[in-house]
C-alpha cells in the first residue's frame, strides 16, 4: 500500500517518546565497538519508551526500569514511566497493548505495573533470556533475573503474544524481528500523519551507530546488527523518520507537546528541526 492509499484508508497514530532516565560520563568504548574518534564518542545515554495513540487506541513500546535498577546499575532514574506516561494523559490502567522490543533490564523492567495489557514478544527473546545461552554471564548481564520471572508470571496469566519476525499489531502498527542486539530485538514500524517511523529501540542505541554502520558494544550477533541497520532503513520513509533507542539528541530534535512535558517527553509524528 502506498502512501497515497494510507492516507486515504488508515488513520495516523500520535508518536511520542518518554524519557524516564539517563546514563551518563561514558566513553567511546562503551557506545561503539572497539571505541571510535566520533564527536558522540562519549555521548550519555538517555532512557525511552514510546506511546503510540489513535483515539482509544494506546500502545506502549518497553515499560523502562525502576529505581531499585537505576541504583544497582548506577543509573539515574528521571521520572517513573508510570508517571512520565501520566504527562500525555495516559494510565497504567488504560494500556491493553505493550510491545516488548526485547527483555533487557532496560525496556522490560515494569511489566507488572500494567496488569491489564497483553504485551507482543519475539518467540526469539523469550527463547533467549530463558535458554543456554543464559549460562554466559556476559549475556546475561542486560538482563533482570526478577523481570524474567515476572515475563513468566504474565505467560501463565495468558497475557503474552508471541510473533515470529514481521507482524501486525494493528492497522498502521506492526513489529519487525532484526535481532543483533539481543537475539529476538524487534523494532515497531508506525504510520503517522508525516510517514512510516520506525522505533529502532536498541538495533542502534545512538543516530552514530547506524548512520556509520558502526555497532554497539553490547551485542549478541555482529552480523544481525548490521543486516538489522538496513532493515530499519527499508521499513522508514527515510533516515529522518528512524528513532534510535538511546540518543539524546532525539529530545532536542523534536518538540514537546507542551510544557508540563518539557524534558521528557516529545512529539515523534513532526518533522524533526533539523
Amino acid at each position: 500500500m502506498n502512501q497515497t492509499e494510507m492516507n486515504q484508508t488508515i488513520k495516523p497514530f500520535e508518536l511520542y517518546a518518554l524519557r524516564y532516565g539517563r546514563h551518563r560520563n561514558r566513553s567511546a568504548c562503551d557506545n561503539y565497538l572497539g571505541g571510535a574518534d566520533f564527536h558522540d564518542s562519549d555521548s550519555d545515554l538517555d532512557y525511552y519508551v514510546w506511546v503510540a495513540r489513535r483515539d482509544d487506541e494506546i500502545y506502549l513500546v518497553d515499560t523502562g526500569f525502576d529505581e531499585v535498577a537505576a541504583k544497582e546499575r548506577g543509573r539515574e532514574l528521571l521520572i517513573p514511566v508510570e508517571a512520565g506516561l501520566e504527562l500525555i494523559d495516559v494510565r497504567a490502567r488504560q494500556v491493553r497493548n505493550v510491545i516488548i522490543t526485547h527483555l533487557h533490564y532496560d525496556h522490560a523492567g515494569t511489566m507488572g505495573n500494567f496488569p491489564d495489557a497483553l504485551f507482543h514478544l519475539q518467540e526469539k527473546e523469550a527463547a533467549y533470556a530463558t535458554g543456554r545461552h543464559m549460562c554466559h554471564s556476559v549475556l546475561r548481564q542486560p538482563f533482570n533475573v526478577e523481570d524474567i520471572v515476572t515475563y513468566v508470571r504474565v505467560l501463565y496469566q495468558d497475557r503474552i503474544r508471541f510473533h515470529c519476525g514481521d507482524a501486525e499489531i494493528a492497522p498502521g502498527l506492526s513489529v519487525h524481528w532484526v535481532g543483533g542486539h539481543s537475539a529476538g530485538l524487534q523494532v515497531v514500524r508506525v504510520w503517522t500523519r508525516r510517514g512510516w517511523v520506525v522505533l529502532a529501540s536498541d538495533a542502534s542505541h545512538l543516530y552514530g551507530n547506524m548512520e556509520r554502520n558502526h555497532p554497539f558494544p553490547l551485542v549478541f550477533h555482529v552480523a544481525d546488527m548490521l543486516d538489522g541497520y538496513e532493515r530499519v532503513r527499508r521499513l522508514a520513509d527515510s533516515p529522518r523518520h528512524i528513532i534510535p533507542g538511546h540518543d539524546p539528541e532525539v529530545m532536542r530534535r523534536y518538540p514537546s507537546p507542551d510544557e508540563k512535558g518539557q524534558g521528557y517527553v516529545v512529539r515523534l509524528d513532526v518533522d524533526p528541526a533539523d
